[in-house]
């Protein structure tokens, strides 16, 4: 008589992460906590991780926290091993006060989260274009931020200069300012008037320098988006490259895991929100979601209010129906994210058509609004 071999019991893991250890849990199928454990956040320690996990039980998936940030390395880590990645949020915060706040705990909420299907959102695989032009988005802010402190910098110095330097400068455009600026020889410094002149010197030098490092990231940029995007984004009126960079940047390098346009629209934060009351049945703005995706919707939106006609028209029929700037501003946001989500993630021949997908969402948003 031959015996059925036995099967391994399936676990789920969840990982509390942070800058140099991770927290790691691991739960079975109904819930009983096997073990947690602390490891470095290096290769080495995403190896023992995953080789801990595998030792209770056949490993089904993993929450991670933090997959865009703390978590990346590891979230990579195991997806590179066939293991499944599961992005988790932070714990419910009436949780945290009921039951405390470590990181056991925090690691043991994500397991929990997974296995109950709480958390199902797989993380970005950072593993393609747009990473890159996530990292030169990140690398172009902060030179945009330092060049606009600089030219502040140069009024407030022009300003209090002494009158010679002042009545010199001050006539002329931020621009031209620079370029004088930049060619100062200086005296003695002992004299506050040369002083002043090192001083505007350098701080228009610094922006002059900032300008060519923002011109060269838009040039690597614009190269990247002509890589990546489909030619019917950066065709559609109010896409740019910078515009096109964010929301590719949003969507990542697997835009398979966003399922359906609504998902879309609730990460770019342009979804409707309930803010009905007793008689009062109304939806407002969503503040959540990516600020930087909503805010390329938003530039969208803006220009085709400018220049569109058919966008134009919305507007004026929808202020004739008694709609406020803010809840048309919402309404184009979700169509415009519906628009974009169908160039960015096309979908099987299968799925339904276009046109009626299109005509039942319109109904369902004006019945919402």
């Amino acid at each position: 008589m031959t015996s059925m071999p036995g099967t391994r019991r399936r676990v789920t893991g969840g990982v509390d992460t942070h800058a140099d250890t991770h927290v790691a849990a691991v739960i079975d199928e109904l819930g009983r906590i096997l073990g947690t454990k602390s490891f470095c956040t290096n290769k080495k320690g995403y190896g023992s991780l995953l080789t801990w996990m595998e030792r209770h039980g056949e490993l089904t998936g993993v929450g991670v926290e933090g997959t865009g940030s703390y978590g990346a390395g590891l979230a990579r880590h195991l997806a590179t091993h066939g293991v499944e990645v599961i992005e988790v949020i932070r714990p419910n915060r009436q949780v945290r006060r009921r039951r405390g706040k470590s990181d056991p705990t925090d690691a043991e909420a994500a397991a929990r989260a997974v296995l109950s299907g709480e958390a199902s959102g797989a993380p970005k695989s950072h593993d393609g274009a747009a990473e890159s032009l996530r990292a030169l988005r990140v690398a172009r802010c902060g030179a945009v931020k330092a060049r606009t402190m600089a030219i502040n910098e140069l009024r407030d110095l022009v300003l209090t200069a002494p009158e010679e330097l002042r009545a010199r400068l001050r006539p002329l455009s931020s621009e031209q300012r620079v370029q004088v600026a930049a060619g100062f020889r200086p005296g003695p410094l002992a004299d506050p008037l040369e002083a002043a002149k090192v001083a505007i010197r350098s701080v228009a030098r610094r922006y002059q320098h900032l300008s060519e490092e923002i011109t060269g990231l838009d040039a690597a940029m614009a190269e990247l988006v002509e890589l990546a995007a489909p030619d019917a984004l950066t065709a559609k009126q109010g896409v740019g490259v910078q515009v096109a960079a964010t929301l590719l940047s949003a969507v990542g390098d697997n835009p398979e895991r966003i399922a359906t346009e609504a998902s879309f629209a609730a990460l770019c934060g342009a979804s409707p929100v309930d803010a009905s009351s007793g008689k009062n049945v109304r939806h407002r703005l969503n503040r959540g979601g990516d600020r930087q995706a909503n805010s390329a919707l938003w530039r969208i939106v803006h220009t085709r209010v400018a220049h569109d006609p058919r966008t134009i028209a919305y507007v004026e029929r929808r202020k004739a129906e008694g709609k406020t700037d803010k809840d048309i501003i919402r309404c184009l946001k979700r169509y415009v994210a519906r628009e974009i989500y169908k160039t960015l993630v096309p979908r099987p021949a299968t799925t339904r058509s276009c046109s009626g997908a299109l005509g039942r969402d319109e109904e369902l948003e004006r019945k919402a609004t």
